[in-house]
């Protein structure tokens, strides 16, 4: 057997809670993780926090909004490693998959990814058996990867 490549991910932390498909669930769902970053050492003062509740919130009002399936919950995992902090959300709706939208002038909607792009050192979607999670990894200290040319690097992952 052959040791993996690359550097070990030291699990730190996991948060795990279900919460019920509507706007009440997603608000919820912001606030606990927030307090359980808190409970970690990360208080609503620090950049991770303040990130972690934009994302949390955006990806939860998506699984509200467009992965709902009457009657299922949808589910927030957080999990702290040495070098991030990996946020899922998991909801019941394998068909509707997120894609970031087109600039779109004076739009009311539609911009949620966008700030998920913008604030998340990477992102994708993967597929379950039932349904789809969405995850968006914010780096723990403030430093973007890069090719060694100052320029930061982003990856967007989809799994089909």
């Amino acid at each position: 057997m052959t040791a993996p490549s690359g550097r070990a991910r030291t699990l730190v932390r996991v948060f795990t809670q279900r919460f019920t498909s509507t706007c009440r669930g997603a608000r919820l769902a912001r606030q606990l993780a927030l307090v359980e970053l808190h409970e970690w050492g990360f208080p609503e003062s620090t950049a991770l926090s303040a990130d972690t509740g934009l994302l949390v919130a955006e990806l939860a009002a998506n699984a509200v909004r467009h992965g709902r399936v009457p009657g299922r919950d949808f589910e927030l995992k957080l999990t702290l490693l040495e070098d991030f902090l990996r946020i899922e959300v998991s909801d019941a709706r394998r068909d509707r998959r997120p894609a970031v939208q087109p600039h779109a002038y004076q739009a009311e909607s539609g911009y949620g990814l966008r700030i998920v792009d913008a604030v998340a050192a990477a992102w994708g979607v993967t597929d379950r058996i039932v349904g789809k999670t969405v995850w968006a990894e914010l780096a723990r200290r403030r430093q973007a990867a890069t090719l060694g040319t100052g320029t930061p690097v982003r990856r967007v992952q989809t799994g089909r």
